[in-house]
């Protein structure tokens, strides 16, 4: 996978969310403009934008981001991080057949997945 990206209404607080959520991982912050900003790291992008087409943001039903984390630790890490932040618990950290992972929604409704 190259690339992900989320919609939000709200720019200002998704990148408060993702900036603390992403803050000892290994993310470098891009800001093209004012509607998209990025997190970097390695060959691999994730983006949170206000919708080109203007309309409100939605979160998918079915649709989710999955984060490799390299570890079960940082997963519940993330996953306990990312709720204290105002994200939603969508899964409790544990192992779900071969990976370790855990789930939660952020602000905009958009749900993550952080696998070991």
């Amino acid at each position: 996978m190259n690339y992900a990206v989320v919609g939000t209404n709200d720019m200002d607080a998704s990148v408060e969310f993702y900036d603390a959520l992403f803050e000892h991982s290994g993310f470098a912050k891009v800001q093209p403009s004012a509607r998209m900003t990025y997190w970097l790291r390695d060959d691999f992008a994730f983006a949170a934008a206000l919708p080109f087409n203007g309309e409100p943001a939605t979160s998918g039903n079915g649709a989710m981001v999955g984060f490799s984390t390299g570890s079960a630790e940082e997963a519940a890490r993330l996953h306990q991080r990312a709720v204290e932040l105002g994200g939603t618990c969508e899964g409790v950290p544990g192992q779900r057949g071969p990976r370790f992972s855990a789930y939660v929604r952020d602000l905009d409704g958009n749900k993550l997945c952080f696998a070991d």
